[in-house]
């Protein structure tokens, strides 16, 4: 039981940093994949069948297939709409897309864990006892640097990891 859980987000069509993702993930023995929105297309949700892992996401607001997002994760995961709230590992995440609704669920206090993407800029920041998580973009088309997140729930400690 247990183990770490891999982040990411925006990944925009671009498969060879989702594969660089998964590849991130499995050798970290993740548990868990947490997808922060914006796969945009169903071919790319696929990719995430290999991790061999749960995939738990959200939609994201460039994410217009929703049947065929949801089709496609359904074999292995699952993706709604935002907030995404769980536990894992006897801690609370909230998941969404949008920073607003990050910032929010982070100043409650009512989770351990806030997820969020969006912005494209990678963050792993402590609001009071919440631990806040950007894994930045997967896809890398906006600044260029295709990045992801790994979360260890242990130590309650995120790094971004370059991909």
């Amino acid at each position: 039981m247990g183990g770490m859980v891999g982040i990411l987000s925006d990944t925009h069509d671009n498969l060879t940093a989702v594969r660089r993702a998964v590849r991130l993930f499995k050798d970290a023995d993740c548990r868990l994949v947490i997808h922060a929105g914006d796969f945009v297309a169903p071919f790319a949700a696929k990719e995430l069948a290999a991790l061999d892992c749960p995939v738990k996401a959200v939609f994201g607001n460039c994410d217009g297939e929703k049947t065929g997002l949801t089709s496609a994760l359904e074999p292995f995961g699952l993706v709604q709409e935002a907030p995404l709230k769980f536990e894992y590992e006897g801690l609370r995440f909230a998941v969404v897309h949008l920073d607003a609704p990050a910032k929010t669920l982070a100043a409650v206090g009512a989770y351990d864990v806030v997820v969020y993407g969006h912005t494209h800029r990678p963050e792993v920041r402590k609001n009071g006892k919440t631990l806040v998580v950007n894994p930045g973009e997967t896809g890398g088309w906006v600044t260029g640097k295709s990045t992801a997140a790994l979360f260890n729930p242990k130590t309650l400690a995120a790094e971004i990891i370059p991909l």
